[in-house]
């Protein structure tokens, strides 16, 4: 509990960066952008927003996070709305980008382990601890925040029919599933040039 204390902590203390701030700005931009290019196909929006959210938690950790979230949702709502207002999902939105700043945000040492490819002779070198974060981050958005938490609120609020819940879920779960094989992927992509655009500069920053 110490250590999530902690990290919340040092996360709050993000907002005193102006720097941390500017660029939490622009990956909230990011992400509006690309929820604008989300695909409806009724039961589910296809859409990549998540990725600028991951880059926020995995930089400026859980508690900006959340407060991105919150901020995507609100500014979404207010550039397309569509019917009423409700602050449940919004706090739903805080808590994907608190689960990616927990799972994300932590230093700890890295596991990095070689392979060479039997065909090409390539050698590559990765980060095994960087990969099992990522991959728990996105299946705890997708289990807690896609199949749970929005399921339930879809129903109680009249979006899905009212149906049992676990009949509800398993017609939600091969789509999310299937978005996985394509998600984690790119956030294996995504995560590491963002962390190595975002050092390079910091460091021309305190040069100035």
């Amino acid at each position: 509990m110490k250590k999530i204390a902690a990290m919340f902590s040092d996360s709050a203390k993000e907002f005193g960066n102006v720097f941390s701030l500017c660029l939490t700005a622009v990956f909230i931009a990011v992400s509006m952008g690309l929820e604008m290019l989300s695909v409806d196909v009724g039961f589910k929006k296809i859409n990549f927003a998540f990725l600028a959210i991951a880059v926020i938690g995995m930089l400026f950790g859980p508690s900006v996070g959340f407060v991105a979230g919150l901020v995507c949702d609100l500014v979404g709502f207010m550039v397309h709305p569509s019917g009423s207002f409700l602050p449940i999902y919004t706090i739903v939105a805080g808590l994907q980008g608190m689960i990616y700043g927990i799972c994300l945000y932590p230093k700890g040492t890295p596991v990095t382990v070689s392979f060479t490819n039997p065909f090409t002779k390539k050698k590559w070198e990765g980060d095994i601890l960087f990969l099992v974060r990522v991959v728990a981050a996105r299946l705890l958005d997708v289990v807690i925040i896609n199949l749970v938490l929005n399921t339930a609120l879809n129903m109680h609020y009249g979006f899905i029919p009212k149906e049992a819940f676990h009949v509800a879920v398993a017609g939600r779960l091969s789509m999310n599933m299937l978005e996985l094989l394509v998600d984690i992927p790119l956030l294996i992509i995504v995560l590491p040039l963002a962390m190595a655009t975002y050092r390079s500069t910091r460091m021309r920053t305190k040069r100035i």
